[in-house]
């Protein structure tokens, strides 16, 4: 099922993120590709140029590999992600939405990311380190998928 055309979606997310400059609302971005589907990967560079051209300046990114449950028709290898996550010093995840594999610990992640980043100001935290609400990540376990 399809929920509208390529260029809809790419039209109206980037004016949502043309909007987030000034506003300070939205602090973080996931920009997610298919395991499955080479094209997804490729569009993400041009995500990331509309990010850096359109964004606030300091937003949070997290790159997402989602379908790692289907691993026997995976075309994107996680090196690949992961050496495009390094190049733009953001984090990343493969997950898989059908398992909720990984899926809890990307949030974390980046809501950790953007708490660490702000400083941990938020209503109703008192005196508490941000690092105390959300559990850590264990950076070298972030990517990886398995289903046992």
């Amino acid at each position: 099922m399809k929920c509208g055309s390529g260029q809809r979606m790419k039209d109206e997310a980037t004016e949502y993120i043309m909007n987030t400059k000034g506003q300070g609302l939205r602090q973080g971005i996931i920009l997610v590709y298919d395991i499955t589907d080479e094209k997804s990967f490729e569009n993400i560079q041009n995500w990331m140029k509309s990010i850096k051209e359109n964004a606030s300046a300091g937003v949070e990114r997290l790159l997402l590999g989602n379908k790692c449950d289907m691993e026997a028709k995976r075309k994107v290898q996680k090196e690949q992600a992961d050496k495009l996550a390094r190049e733009h010093g953001i984090r990343f995840f493969e997950t898989s939405a059908k398992s909720s594999m990984n899926v809890d610990e990307a949030f974390s992640s980046l809501a950790r990311d953007i708490l660490l980043k702000s400083g941990g100001r938020r209503s109703g935290n008192g005196n508490k380190p941000p690092s105390t609400d959300l559990k850590t990540c264990d950076k070298k376990n972030t990517n990886k998928c398995s289903l046992g």
